[in-house]
C-alpha cells in the first residue's frame, strides 16, 4: 500500500500580489512574515526527508501563500531551480504552485514546465464577478476559465480554490461557484470559509457592522453540501478550512481546528438521513478510517439520528471507500 500524498509546504507571503484582498493577511495565516530563500527550500526538503514514513514517489514541494507566477521572475527562478534539483534527483515527485488566475500565460506555463512543476492551483475564490470586485480580488471569473483551460492544455494537474462566506457572497452564490468549478473540471479543489483577521479590510467592515461572518454551523453545513457536489462530480477535495492561523490575529468567523472533520461528519449525517427511510434499528457501515466522522464529535450524529427515530450503531467495512456508507436494518 502506497503512502498518502504529502506536501513540503514553502510559504511565499504576499510577494507577487498586486493588491490586498479584503480577507487577506498571509503572515497571520501562515505564521510566515519573510520571503523564503533557496536554502530555506533545501532545508525544508532535507527535514521532511528525515521522517520515517517519507515517500519520494508521493511527495511534492509546494509553493503556497502568495502569487507565485507574479513574483520577481529572477527570484521565482531561484526557488524553482532549487526545487527542480530535488525532482531531477528523484527526492520528490514534483512541484506544486499556487497563483492568481490573471498571472498565467503561455510563456509562464512553458517556463514552469521546464522546471518540473507538475500542479498549479488557482485562487478562484468565487465565480461571481460582483463578489470578486467587492473583495478586491483584481481578476474576473473569465480569468479563472481562461487560465484553467491553458493549464490543462499544457498538461499540468489543475487545482481550484474557493471560499465561502465572502463579503457580499451567499450560500446560493457559493453553490453557483461550485457548479461553475465543476464545469471547468479541475483535478482538485480546496474549500476555505472566510475568517476575519486583524489588519484586513474585512476586519474594518466587521467593526462597522457591514459584514457578518458565517456561523460555524452554517459554514460546516454549506461545506458539506459542496463536498457532496464535488464528490458526485469525481473531483477530489484536498482541503477543507485553513491549516492554521495565529491566535492573536483572529477577529471573527467560523474558525475551528477540526473544521475538515466537522464537514465530513456533517456529510455522513446527510448521507445517512437520505438512506434511512423507516424508523427502527440499523447498522451503518463505513470505511474503518471514517468511523469517528460517521459517529460525530461527542456522538452528535448518532444522537441526531436517534432523535429522528433511527437507533444506529456504526461498524467498519474494509471494502468501502472513503465517504461511502451502507445501512442495514436490524430485525426487531
Amino acid at each position: 500500500m502506497s503512502s498518502p500524498h504529502a506536501n513540503i509546504s514553502i510559504f511565499v507571503p504576499h510577494i507577487g500580489c498586486p493588491n490586498r484582498c479584503s480577507f487577506c493577511n498571509q503572515g497571520y495565516i501562515t505564521g510566515t512574515h519573510k520571503a523564503p530563500s533557496p536554502s530555506d527550500v533545501a532545508d525544508a526538503v532535507i527535514n521532511a526527508r528525515s521522517a520515517k514514513n517519507y515517500d519520494p514517489k508521493n511527495t511534492e514541494i509546494a509553493f503556497f501563500g502568495g502569487s507565485f507566477t507574479a513574483i520577481n521572475r529572477n527570484y521565482m527562478l531561484e526557488l524553482l531551480k532549487t526545487a527542480s534539483w530535488f525532482v531531477e534527483n528523484e527526492i520528490v515527485k514534483g512541484i506544486r504552485i499556487s497563483t492568481r488566475p490573471d498571472a498565467i500565460d503561455d510563456e509562464t506555463l512553458k517556463l514552469l514546465k521546464s522546471y518540473n512543476v507538475t500542479a498549479i492551483e488557482l485562487g478562484a475564490q468565487s465565480m461571481r464577478d460582483r463578489v470578486l470586485k467587492m473583495n478586491n480580488r483584481g481578476h474576473t471569473s473569465e480569468d479563472v476559465v481562461r487560465a484553467s483551460a491553458l493549464i490543462k492544455k499544457y498538461g499540468f494537474s489543475l487545482g481550484l480554490q474557493m471560499m465561502t462566506g465572502l463579503y457580499k457572497d451567499s450560500d446560493t452564490a457559493a453553490i453557483s461557484t461550485a457548479k461553475q468549478i465543476i464545469k471547468i473540471a479541475p483535478n482538485t479543489v480546496r474549500i476555505y470559509p472566510t475568517i476575519v483577521l486583524k489588519d484586513t479590510y474585512l476586519a474594518a467592515l466587521y467593526s462597522d457592522n457591514r459584514y457578518e461572518p458565517q456561523t460555524l454551523e452554517g459554514a460546516v453545513n454549506l461545506a458539506a453540501e459542496l463536498l457532496l457536489m464535488f464528490e458526485k462530480a469525481n473531483i477530489k477535495v484536498i482541503r477543507l478550512g485553513l491549516h492554521s492561523i495565529e491566535e492573536d490575529s483572529f477577529v471573527a468567523g467560523p474558525w475551528h481546528p477540526a473544521f475538515s472533520e466537522l464537514c465530513k461528519s456533517a456529510l455522513f449525517l446527510k448521507k445517512a438521513k437520505e438512506l434511512l427511510k423507516q424508523k427502527g434499528k440499523y447498522i451503518i457501515y463505513v470505511s474503518p478510517k471514517c468511523i469517528s466522522q460517521m459517529v460525530g464529535q461527542k456522538r452528535t450524529n448518532i444522537i441526531s439520528l436517534k432523535n429522528d427515530g433511527f437507533i444506529c450503531s456504526v461498524k467498519p467495512q474494509e471494502d468501502l471507500k472513503e465517504n461511502e456508507i451502507r445501512v442495514v436494518r436490524q430485525e426487531e
